[in-house]
């Protein structure tokens, strides 16, 4: 699949399938005596079940502030006001890929300004690995609004793990080895905010579909301003070889998974 006009296209979503069969359905919690597996590659490996604790503790430990909203969502808030990540699972505002969007984020050139100069957005089933890295990325920004990368940072990010470029589009596309996920340039899709108005923007997409034609797995949608570099922190994360833990694994994924060991 070469393009991703095709996220907006109505999948179900994946089910959730132990690594082991005597598995409890709900082992992600830190105090559950289930092993560990540690799998590869990260972009298959799903969210565990635990995205909205494991990047809440990030956010948490990097000091960023947090309260409920009135439309039951959780939003966390920088030290210095600039960025913010909101748990939007609740409010449902949109799919992408046919996958809830469950994590925002958006970034502000000053804290008191009204709109987000960028949002980024991310459905069920990241990896929260790749989310947790772009996060310090951003945070440790001092002008997060704003960066000077070209496109080709993030394309070389994913080169130097191995991803290869989309023959087609060499300049603005990356496949992995399996070419069963992508991140490209492509035009952002509705309802993704961006602060420019100006209409056929393109931005950062990316996606993974484990088995060709069946549901995604995870969809990510960049709108247009997001900074290469940062985008590139998430590239890198999401390619990395070094296998990450899991107690679940999606089913849709289980063939293309390799347990490395167990713990």
């Amino acid at each position: 699949m070469s393009t991703y006009n095709a996220l907006l296209e109505n999948h179900p979503e994946p089910t959730e399938a132990p690594l082991h069969p005597h598995h409890p359905s709900e082992p992600s919690h830190p105090e559950s005596p289930d092993p560990v597996y540690w799998v590869t590659p990260r972009h298959f490996a799903g969210d565990d079940g635990a995205l909205a604790e494991r990047i809440g503790d990030i956010l948490v430990g990097l000091g960023w502030r947090m309260w409920p909203t009135s439309r039951n969502t959780l939003l966390y808030v920088s030290p210095d006001g600039l960025c913010g990540a909101e748990w939007i699972l609740a409010a449902y505002p949109f799919e992408l890929g046919g996958l809830p969007v469950v994590w925002q984020l958006s970034v502000r050139p000053q804290a008191t300004s009204v709109m987000a100069e960028w949002n980024a957005y991310f459905t069920t089933g990241v990896p929260y690995e790749a989310l947790a890295d772009l996060l310090v990325a951003i945070d440790t920004r001092t002008t997060p609004d704003v960066g000077f990368a070209g496109p080709e940072a993030v394309l070389d990010a994913l080169g130097a793990r191995s991803w290869l470029r989309d023959v087609d589009r060499p300049h603005t596309a990356a496949m992995d080895p399996g070419l069963s996920a992508s991140v490209s340039l492509e035009l952002v899709p509705p309802l993704v905010q961006d602060a420019d108005p100006r209409p056929d923007l393109v931005g950062w997409q990316a996606w993974a579909e484990p088995v060709l034609g069946e549901p995604y797995l995870w969809c990510a949608s960049f709108s247009a301003s997001v900074p290469h570099d940062l985008v590139a922190a998430f590239a890198a994360s999401l390619a990395s070889p070094v296998p990450v833990p899991r107690r679940t694994v999606p089913e849709s994924a289980e063939g293309r998974l390799t347990v490395v060991r167990r713990s």
